[in-house]
């Protein structure tokens, strides 16, 4: 591992900081917790802490001994001052001379005592920060290290490897009673530079901050040199079919089978980012790896984001695709299995009240193929699949020198049911459509974009599809949430199925269609030609047909229902004149949405339209309105407003009858107006 230490990148930072009241001291530190937290092999999302000791001013104007360490949701690769809470050292001193602090209590201590009570709560580590005498202190879970910890024989591994230098603390759950220890084992030996954590992880410390990271990354290199020296041959390889089956085939079986079924038709479903590489593939090509996944995580703080390990599939036969589906579903069945078995022989070990989490993986590895990450939402998807990388690099080292043997079950299982975790996750809560994928075609124009931010706002990532892929592109990065834009002609049948790919390589499925794109042709009806009303029907029917049929085909493979929308326009209902190009299709898109309402409802997939009437978009332009309006003999205003109600209605308004329709589980057939009042377009 190179040391990124750059003296004249350190200075800049400190001058830096100096213009804006920070000291030099607190922006050293700054400097090498972003060197520690932007190396994955070192830390990852949220995981390792760091610290210093240096002086404080409260709000009164009183200066105090402080601990500025590490607080909780701060990423160290783009840490901040503010995320360095700073702590009134003295009382955490006095709490080593307890000989019990709750985790609640200690939590307490910690905030109690912040110079800033507005600050973020300090990392769980902060007393054995406290602990330690050295002004800097660094804590990483170095996958180097991991491989030399996660063994039977680890403390006297460590020994060979790390030399006198290093002590060795044994395994204990972080906080009060495990900063006792380490403090005791440094006490024991003050002339140790760092802390090897059994199971766990690595702390280094110096007097200022270069000599702690400098350590850090010294002995994180002898971990890495022993295990480069010293390894084994590669493992056995399995049998993989001749033909292997594609990742986009088996993703969305798989997103169905880890979806949380909450009965009658509903389930919280999750996001899957699948990862692939050489070195990937490679690994989980390994005959063990269904036996190194059952084994358990690298460090237990991975158990917050992959629970008690991986699931390992076989690998999948494209001549038997058809099978695989219940292939999977075993699997998972399985996993769930194991893990209710796992939560219930722990749980009853004593009085507290627990709630089980949801019994399903979030890491799938496939053979062949490469791994999927799932999560509520893309982010977590994607941080359980860095995760699973930096768990297969901690393993392969591990297996080179040993024998991969990380923490017990029974002894993760206090971490992952945390008390403190636990109020984290109690207190996150999910929005009504977290965990879903929507795709919306017509997706750039108003309709379309107000739509993609709705939806995006309540929890999904939207797949924005639009003829312009550049306004795709930009009505995605406005609706936000990890939505993407795509460029597609979706009168074409391989464009549109390539928009539906893509969504499944990213998401890996689809729970809600929009189909909504469209656009308007003027004439009378006797007076068309053929090739007008066929260019119609192209986008305004059979646009929407193939867009329902890739939906559909995906919902099916998932097997946890889904919601066909479309938009069918006012001219389905109340024909204009010199508007049949536009209104005859819609009227067959109107009877489309409920053929499929008809025929796939038995399988959960719910089938709606909307009926929408002038809405200012790329169908009604401005110089639509202002012709319109003046053959009327009315002002823009008025004609806007002609409804019942006398108001205009926006392309929000549409996109929240969207919304209710997607979100109502028990509606599907249905027709919602939303045209401020026109008895002639109302349903009879």
């Amino acid at each position: 591992m190179k040391n990124l230490w750059n003296d004249g990148e350190a200075e800049k930072l400190v001058a830096d900081y100096a213009k804006k009241g920070v000291a030099r001291d607190l922006a050293l530190r700054v400097y090498t917790t972003r060197l520690l937290g932007g190396e994955p092999r070192l830390v990852l999302h949220g995981g390792g802490n760091t610290s210093c000791k240096t002086k404080a001013v409260d709000l009164v104007g009183d200066e105090w001994d402080v601990l500025c360490v590490k607080g909780s949701g701060w990423d160290m690769g783009v840490i901040e001052p503010q995320g360095l809470p700073a702590v009134k050292l003295g009382a955490l001193l006095k709490a080593r001379s307890l000989t019990k602090l709750s985790d609640e209590d200690m939590v307490a201590l910690q905030r109690v005592n912040l110079i800033d009570p507005s600050s973020p709560n300090p990392s769980v580590e902060t007393l054995l920060h406290a602990f330690l005498p050295h002004k800097f202190v660094d804590h990483t879970h170095s996958t180097a290290v991991l491989a030399i910890v996660d063994q039977d024989d680890s403390e006297a591994l460590s020994e060979k490897v790390f030399g006198s230098k290093m002590g060795f603390v044994p395994y204990i759950m972080p906080g009060f009673d495990l900063a006792k220890a380490a403090a005791d084992v440094f006490d024991a030996d003050p002339t140790v530079e760092g802390l090897i954590l059994d199971k766990h992880g690595i702390f280094t410390f110096g007097d200022n901050a270069k000599q702690a990271y400098d350590r850090m990354i010294h002995y994180v290199n002898l971990a890495e040199d022993f295990i480069a020296s010293h390894g084994k041959p590669r493992t056995e390889k399995a049998a993989l079919p001749a033909r292997l089956a594609k990742p986009e085939e088996i993703a969305p079986m798989l997103r169905g089978a880890v979806a949380v079924a909450r009965g009658e038709g509903r389930f919280d479903r999750m996001i899957s980012d699948f990862r692939t590489s050489d070195t990937i593939v490679d690994f989980i090509n390994s005959a063990k790896i269904a036996d190194y996944a059952g084994r358990g995580v690298s460090t237990p703080d991975l158990s917050i984001r992959i629970k008690t390990g991986p699931m390992a599939l076989p690998a999948p036969d494209a001549d038997k695709i058809g099978d695989y589906k219940s292939v999977i579903r075993s699997h998972v069945e399985q996993f769930a299995k194991d893990y209710r078995a796992y939560f219930e022989s722990n749980d009853g070990l004593d009085d507290v009240k627990r709630t089980m989490l949801d019994q399903m993986p979030r890491l799938t590895l496939v053979p062949g193929l490469g791994m999927f990450g799932h999560g509520r939402t893309l982010k977590d998807a994607r941080i359980a699949s860095d995760v699973g990388e930096m768990w297969i690099e901690a393993v392969r080292g591990a297996e080179a020198v040993g024998d991969f043997r990380p923490l017990s079950k029974a002894d993760l299982f206090p971490l992952e049911y945390w008390s403190l975790e636990q109020a984290k996750l109690a207190s996150n809560k999910p929005k009504p459509l977290t965990g879903q994928v929507v795709l919306v075609t017509g997706g750039a124009g108003a309709i379309g974009a107000a739509t993609a931010k709705l939806f995006a706002d309540n929890g999904a990532h939207a797949v924005v599809v639009d003829l312009d892929a550049s306004r795709a592109a930009e009505a995605a990065k406005k609706a936000g949430n990890g939505s993407i834009g795509i460029g597609a002609d979706i009168t074409d049948p391989g464009e549109m199925r390539a928009a539906f790919d893509k969504a499944v390589a990213v998401y890996g499925g689809l729970d809600i269609l929009v189909s909504n794109a469209g656009a308007a042709w003027e004439g009378r009806i006797g007076e068309l030609d053929d090739a007008t009303l066929r260019k119609s029907f192209e986008l305004n029917f059979f646009a929407h047909q193939s867009a329902a049929q890739n939906a559909v085909r995906i919902m099916l493979e998932q097997g946890t229902g889904g919601v066909l929308l479309f938009n069918t326009s006012k001219q389905a209902i109340n024909p204009g004149p010199k508007f049949g190009a536009y209104g005859i299709p819609k009227a067959a898109t109107l009877f489309l949405s409920r053929q499929y309402a008809l025929d796939y409802g038995a399988h959960g997939i719910r089938s709606n339209a909307v009926n929408a009437d002038r809405i200012r978009s790329g169908l009604l332009t401005d110089a639509m309105i202002a012709s319109r309006s003046g053959a009327r003999g009315v002002s823009e205003k008025e004609y806007m407003s002609g409804n019942l109600l006398g108001q205009e209605v926006t392309s929000e308004d549409v996109a929240q009858a969207f919304l209710h329709q997607a979100l109502a589980e028990r509606t599907t057939a249905d027709v919602t107006t939303v045209d401020g009042g026109n008895i002639a377009a109302a349903l009879r």
